[in-house]
């Protein structure tokens, strides 16, 4: 079995520098997956981690900021952090929401995906959004290394494949991050298809994969 090291290595991290932007939530959701980490010790959680606060329409905004974001605000090889705008009259987001809600933004060249079509339909002019919260245990997916085109979570080291859907290439990870759909609005804002299709956060009881 590779140890961490080995993995590191095969990751292209001992050659690079991992690069760290617009991952402001880096710290603080680590901090918060313990909220995941015990219910996985206790009894099923139901619905609680099956829905979070992403809708069809809902716009992608920036964490932090709250800007609506556009296509044409994300360069090639850029990485951005962002939550769904909150509802009207809503003037705060709970932990728990930040936690279940957090979503990375990378934009790639769309001929460096390998994905399949409908996972491919779920981009946007080479952009592409997952759940920020690891598949393993919960902690945040906080490092993009750009040459390999990976995320890392510096907890237990599980290393996902952004040009194959977040496919896991290393580490305990059992499944890959989940995607959201996206597209643009007809104004132009990047915008949710629909909610996630499956959980977010680590698998539990009665749900490996």
């Amino acid at each position: 079995m590779k140890t961490a090291k080995e993995g590191a290595a095969a990751a292209g991290l001992g050659r690079r520098s991992l690069i760290k932007r617009s991952l402001g939530l880096a710290v603080g959701l680590v901090g918060l997956s313990p909220i995941f980490l015990l219910r996985d010790l206790g009894p099923t959680p139901g619905d609680e981690l099956k829905t979070t606060g992403w809708k069809a329409g809902s716009r992608l905004v920036t964490d932090p900021g709250d800007r609506p974001i556009r296509p044409e605000d994300l360069e090639v090889g850029s990485v951005a952090q962002t939550l769904p705008e909150m509802a009207p009259g809503k003037d705060h987001r709970s932990l728990s929401d930040i936690a279940k809600d957090a979503v990375l933004l990378i934009r790639l060249r769309p001929e460096e995906f390998n994905l399949d079509a409908e996972r491919l339909s779920w981009t946007y002019e080479g952009i592409i959004a997952f759940s920020k919260i690891c598949s393993h245990m919960g902690c945040a997916v906080a490092l993009y290394e750009q040459g390999t085109k990976h995320l890392l979570c510096p907890c237990h080291q599980s290393t996902f494949d952004v040009t194959r859907a977040a496919k896991v290439i290393f580490g305990p990870a059992a499944r890959p991050l989940p995607q959201l759909a996206i597209t643009v609005d007809d104004e132009g804002y990047l915008v949710a298809q629909a909610p996630f299709t499956e959980p977010v956060g680590p698998s539990f009881w009665g749900r490996l994969k």
